[in-house]
């Protein structure tokens, strides 16, 4: 049984997109109410907010995730084994690392309404990406997490690698 996860975090959209969506709806209604049969104006709202509905919850699904001795972000997941140091990145070491000084090697899970993150090393040698930068609501508390799992991956290779370990 999969053991319960060190970190876990959906980078839902924030409620003023659904709120700027919604007025944006309401607002072809009303133009549509004007110029067309209800039906018609009914039948396109309806369609746009389906649309534009699915375009956000699919935009907000990706997930961070440490536990298991893995990594998840969005659809990308490496061992905690491979990564060195994850640093916390508040809004302006954030932009810089996301913009000016990026690698265009890197992993990048990044969304516009989260202005901090976390840049997590890849030391794996046979890895070519330097680096993961991620956006999170909480980089200290996922920095943390990524340290204790690469804490625990370390003592359990160390473990299996000793003589008279494991069984």
């Amino acid at each position: 049984m999969p053991e319960p996860a060190a970190y876990d975090e959906r980078l839902r959209v924030p409620l003023r997109w659904w709120a700027l969506a919604t007025l944006f709806w309401a607002s072809v209604l009303v133009a549509f109410l004007v110029a067309t049969p209800v039906w018609v104006a009914v039948a396109t709202t309806a369609a746009l907010v389906v649309a534009g509905g699915g375009v956000l919850v699919g935009y907000g699904s990706a997930r961070l995730r440490v536990g298991d001795g893995v990594l998840v972000a969005g659809r990308a997941r490496i061992p905690v084994a491979e990564l060195g140091e994850a640093e916390p990145l508040h809004r302006e070491s954030m932009r810089l690392l996301a913009g000016r000084e990026a690698d265009v090697r890197a992993y990048l899970l990044l969304r516009p309404y989260l202005r901090r993150g976390v840049r997590v090393d890849v030391v794996d040698r046979g890895d070519p990406t330097p680096y993961w930068l991620l956006s999170t609501r909480h980089p200290d508390r996922l920095a943390q997490a990524l340290a204790s799992a690469r804490e625990d991956a370390s003592r359990l290779s160390l473990g299996r690698h000793q003589p008279g370990a494991g069984g």
